[in-house]
């Protein structure tokens, strides 16, 4: 993340990087993959996020 950024989208940001992770493997097994992706991953080139700052 470059440097000029106000702490409010940085917080956003650091969210949704968060957010941006695969199933994890035990909860995979766990429910007999019955889940096996998470509704909240997405591609950067392919969906933007929508943050309006100001």
């Amino acid at each position: 993340m470059s440097r000029v950024k106000s702490p409010k989208k940085k917080k956003i940001l650091a969210k949704k990087m968060n957010e941006n992770r695969r199933m994890p493997i035990f909860v995979i097994a766990r429910t007999s993959r019955k889940l096996t992706r998470n509704p909240l991953q997405r591609n950067w080139r392919r969906q933007k996020l929508k943050i309006k700052e100001k």
